[in-house]
């Protein structure tokens, strides 16, 4: 913890490196800021004693964003659990520029309003290239302290606190992953012989309450095209006559929910894993405001709506979503241009719950749209991928040291929670590998991911760093005398 403390600057300074690079997957444009994203990240973890390969992905090999893959060497003396860390190196879009206070690949640091300290503002700062510096900056500190001490014949022995530790950095989880279930089949030799993945990309309750996250929603997300007639009509002429796509597809769509905001397609709640009371008790004794959340994203407390007979925070953690997150048909400039489109395509992603399939959500929903396809007209549908939800036991033994971990960090014991968002590579190595999560994350709700302005709190960063130098030495507890 005291190198920390006493080379934060130069860890600060490594992390605004990172953040300069414009590492967005999705966009073709930036494929070799991806790549450069990559290298960046295989140094520093070669300057923490870590074997590193930078692997092509894709078909053809390199048409995909590349997967960092790198591992303490081996050695006879590892000891506790076999650790493989998972983290991404890509961004989101910054899009729209002129919400940015500040060039968004331009990172600043700034006083935290209404708060003690300083946060970094830059797009990827806390999602998650903040997050993934804290556990690289604790890999050096390990580094760091081993190579001060005096030689004992033993090559290594310092790196990652004498853990078994293999890191995945991928960089596409932003654009879905398209490549990472290949990548993991084809490596799936050398990646199962981990026992257990941690993940930091996920938050925690707010300033000074960590938390662990026990389960995270799964995901897919489909893109949905009506096509009508074979060109944009005249709507004086053919308006009445024939389909408009666009107000088809919009009528369609909103069936999707009933008066209780149930998601009306067939079979969508089956393989729901039901909240126990348990559960329901111990997430209401957290405190959970929604009305003060909804507050600081501008909305008044009526707005606190979903699933009848549901609390927030349970229709967040525990219930299924279906979400049209874009739609787009017709004329969309200036002025005015009076048509009928050809055809009109929305993007509709479900979250998931234990125990849904993606595959089998995404069938029921395509079949649910062919039984209402609109007179003359025919759907076109995409899949942009998804992934599993993941939930794990909470009294397992790497989860149990996890909790030891945040507890010297913090200075007192974190919250177990769940999250609504999806983080489709547990899920993943769960189901091909058998590999349970501990996600411990160091978010706050108020940190703008995925929109302008994003930021991290230098807190949660400094957070971060300690709770990780911290797991590793748990780990390596788990092993003595064993």
């Amino acid at each position: 913890m005291a190198w920390l403390v006493a080379h934060e600057q130069e860890s600060v300074s490594r992390l605004m490196d990172w953040l300069r690079i414009p590492s967005v997957s999705t966009q073709p444009k930036h494929k070799g800021d991806c790549e450069r994203a990559a290298a960046w990240a295989a140094d520093r973890l070669r300057e923490c004693g870590l074997r590193v390969e930078v692997l092509p992905t894709g078909e053809p090999a390199g048409s995909g964003h590349p997967v960092v893959l790198a591992k303490a060497p081996g050695a006879s003396w590892y000891r506790g659990p076999h650790v493989l860390f998972y983290g991404h190196y890509d961004v989101q879009p910054p899009e729209p520029l002129e919400l940015w206070e500040s060039p968004p690949f331009e990172p600043v640091i700034r006083p935290a309003s209404g708060e003690v300290g300083e946060r970094i503002v830059a797009r990827g700062a806390v999602d998650d290239k903040g997050q993934v510096m804290a556990f690289l900056e604790a890999l050096r500190a390990w580094s760091e302290i081993a190579s001060s001490k005096p030689a004992n014949g033993t090559s290594g022995e310092g790196v990652a606190a004498g853990v078994r530790v293999t890191v995945l950095l991928e960089g596409e989880e932003e654009s879905g992953s398209v490549n990472l279930e290949r990548f993991v089949e084809r490596h799936a030799e050398r990646l199962g012989k981990c026992d257990v993945c941690v993940i930091s990309d996920t938050g925690m309750l707010g300033r000074g309450r960590p938390a662990i996250t026990y389960g995270v929603r799964g995901l897919t997300y489909t893109e949905v095209v009506l096509h009508g007639p074979n060109q944009d009509l005249h709507s004086g002429l053919w308006g009445g006559r024939c389909p408009n796509p666009i107000n088809e597809l919009v009528k369609v769509l909103a069936g999707l929910w009933d008066e209780d905001r149930r998601v009306t397609i067939p079979g969508f709640y089956d393989d729901v894993r039901p909240l126990t009371p348990e559960e329901r008790e111990g997430w209401r004794r957290l405190g959970f405001d929604a009305a003060d959340a909804l507050r600081k994203i501008g909305l008044p407390p009526e707005a606190d709506v979903g699933e009848a007979g549901f609390t927030a925070m349970e229709r967040e953690w525990a219930r299924p979503t279906c979400d049209i997150n874009g739609i787009v048909g017709g004329y969309t400039g200036e002025g005015a241009k009076t048509v009928i489109a050809s055809h009109a395509r929305a993007k509709v992603s479900f979250r998931l719950v234990a125990d849904q399939d993606p595959a089998k959500i995404t069938a029921a929903f395509f079949a649910w749209l062919r039984e209402r396809t609109p007179p003359g007209c025919r759907w076109e549908f995409i899949e942009h991928g998804g992934g599993f939800p993941a939930t794990v036991q909470t009294d397992s033994p790497t989860l149990r040291a996890a909790r030891r971990a945040l507890e010297r960090a913090a200075g007192r014991a974190p919250d177990l929670i769940k999250s609504g968002g999806s983080i489709p590579v547990a899920g993943l190595l769960k189901q091909r590998l058998g590999l349970d999560t501990v996600f411990m994350g160091f978010g706050l709700d108020d940190d703008r991911v995925h929109s302008p302005n994003e930021k991290f709190e230098l807190e949660c960063f400094r957070l971060g760093a300690r709770a990780h130098v911290a797991l590793l030495d748990e780990l390596a507890r788990m092993g003595e005398g064993g």
